[in-house]
This record gives structure tokens, C-alpha cells and sequence, in this order.
């Protein structure tokens, strides 16, 4: 089994301890790659475009996108964590994201997305893990993938773990536990189920995709979905 983790800060603090524990139960028998935001993709996306317009190995920063890129392709569940920054994902989380924007459905979807299972890990102290967590969330569910578990860990009194009340600590790592068991007796061969949203938001782009290909079959986007059978019958889902 391969795991992609996505950490959204490089500091081993509440949510790094949180993914500690979660990652627990798959290290025996899974490989897991992790990258650390901003060090493992430190550019911002400049708008260029370049990677919808031209192809995403044209984008300024395609050496460290598409280490990203390709393990998360690769992997059977993506494990995303971020603590809340004024309620919202880190800038290095957000950063990463604008770079893999070729990969949402209006775009160059991938077909392994459609299969695959995430993990969202966030926490905040007071409000912000749950919209932390939603911009993440968007974009993973615009890649095409349904099964999307979220964790939000409530913080009180500190955002330092070992200086958590030891009580917290606690039901933060049962809490985590019950999920990580949860997930690690899914059968990762068998694909994830598509849901009607995924579903409804795939024919509407290519619906559009359709009109854009027929009056231009040079455009990029609309030759990927051609080259996929998407335009006909074949759906992502299916295959």
C-alpha cells in the first residue's frame, strides 16, 4: 500500500504529532512518502498558466510539482495535514494547491483520482480547523476524489502538545486512533466509490469540454479528455 503525505507546515507541532499517531497503524505494511511544505515546493504559482495552457512540465517550478504530483498519483490514500493559519491552510498548503490547479475536472483530471481516498488532518485553538480543512478539501474533491475523511482536533488552552493538558492529549489520540483503525482496514484494492456530486460535476465539464474540443482540438484540455474516451462513453469511474 502506498501513502502520500502532504504536510502543510514543516513544524513537528500539534498536528505533526496528530499524523504521528495516525500513521501508526500503516507504517509496518505501507510505504509512505511524506513532503514538508514550504521546503519540498517553496515557489508560489506565478499565474502563468503555463501548465493549462501549454502542459504542467511547462510550469516554472515543474521540478519540485511533479515529485508532488506523481506520488500522490501513485499512492492508494493521501493524508493532507495543516494546522489553521487565521482560519484558513497554511500559505505553503495553498501554494502547492495553485500549482496542481491542471489537475481539477475543468481542466486535465487524472483517472487514479477518481479512485482514490484522503485524509484531511487539521486543528486550530477555538475556530478555523474546519475552514482549514474545507479549503483543502476543495480542491481534492475538484481532482475527483469522493472519499474525503476530515479531522478537525479542537484545541483548549494551548496550540504547544506537550504542554496540552495531559486529559486532551488523551482524547485527541483516541480520537485519532478510532479513525486510523477505521481506515486501515479498508481494502485499498477495491477502488473508492464515486459519489453523485463527483458525478454531476464531471459531466458538466465535459459537457463544456465537448464544445471546447469541437472548436479547437488543438486545446490541450480537450484533447486529455478526447485521449480518455472521456467525451464518449468512458467515464473514469468505470475503467
Amino acid at each position: 500500500m502506498n501513502i502520500t503525505v502532504i504536510n502543510g507546515t514543516g513544524k513537528h507541532g500539534v498536528t505533526y504529532h496528530l499524523k504521528e499517531i495516525f500513521l501508526e497503524h500503516f507504517r509496518e505494511k505501507s510505504n509512505i512518502r511524506e513532503f514538508y511544505l514550504p521546503k519540498d515546493c517553496p515557489a508560489f504559482c506565478s499565474g502563468c498558466t503555463d501548465c493549462i495552457l501549454k502542459g504542467e512540465h511547462f510550469c516554472k517550478d515543474a521540478d519540485y510539482v511533479y515529485k508532488i504530483a506523481s506520488s500522490l498519483l501513485e499512492s492508494d490514500l493521501i493524508v493532507m495535514t495543516s494546522p489553521a493559519y487565521v482560519m484558513h491552510a497554511t500559505g505553503s498548503m495553498k501554494a502547492l494547491l495553485d500549482h496542481l490547479a491542471y489537475l481539477w475536472m475543468p481542466h486535465r483530471p487524472a483517472p487514479e483520482m477518481f479512485k482514490k481516498r484522503a485524509v484531511i488532518i487539521t486543528q486550530c485553538l477555538g475556530a478555523g480547523a474546519k475552514s482549514a480543512a474545507k479549503d483543502i478539501k476543495h480542491s481534492l474533491s475538484w481532482w475527483g476524489i469522493s472519499e474525503i475523511t476530515v479531522f478537525t482536533g479542537k484545541l483548549i488552552g494551548n496550540i504547544v502538545w506537550e504542554k496540552l493538558a495531559k486529559k486532551k492529549r488523551i482524547e485527541l489520540t483516541k480520537k485519532m486512533n478510532r479513525l486510523s483503525d477505521r481506515l486501515f482496514h479498508i481494502d485499498y484494492e477495491k477502488p473508492s466509490k464515486v459519489n453523485v456530486i463527483t458525478k454531476i460535476k464531471f459531466l458538466f465539464c465535459r459537457m463544456v469540454q465537448k464544445s471546447l474540443y469541437e472548436n479547437d482540438p488543438e486545446y490541450l484540455d480537450g484533447k486529455h479528455w478526447a485521449k480518455m474516451g472521456w467525451l464518449g462513453k468512458e467515464r473514469p469511474w468505470r475503467t
